[in-house]
């Protein structure tokens, strides 16, 4: 069964979270182990995911400046680990990924705050993004 936009997007977010505890090397292998231990996961799922989580990592350095430009006087490492990854992810797909709408991103984010993050952040991500947007 093919996964739904919502359930891509948290995979992505889940991977991309491991950025901040890994190195390049260390993630690829973390990304393999990911996906074979998700067998279920459908071939155009799995090749949409490790496209999205390319496209960012490749863009990093951009989106977080984009991130920091935002927040002013605030550094990349005071920003708690899965804000950040929600950020670069929503950033992202606000900047370069003309599939998804702006509000949609926005919306999505937040609701992955809501999930992984303390109750304060879905605001702050909020704020953020839309200054972005």
């Amino acid at each position: 069964m093919r996964m739904t936009r919502r359930k891509l997007r948290e995979t992505i977010f889940l991977l991309l979270f491991r950025i901040e505890f890994n190195t390049e090397e260390e993630l690829r292998e973390q990304v393999e182990d990911y996906f074979e231990t998700h067998q279920e996961i459908e071939e155009p799922d799995e090749k949409y995911i490790r496209e999205k989580l390319a496209a960012i990592i490749a863009g990093l350095p951009d989106y977080d400046a984009k991130i920091m430009e935002i927040c002013e006087g605030w550094r990349i490492t005071r920003l708690g680990k899965a804000e950040l990854a929600i950020l670069r992810l929503a950033v992202y797909e606000i900047l370069a990924d003309e599939d998804i709408p702006v509000g949609v991103a926005i919306n999505e984010a937040v609701e992955l705050g809501r999930i992984y993050c303390s109750e304060e952040a879905p605001r702050f991500i909020n704020g953020v993004l839309a200054k972005l947007a």
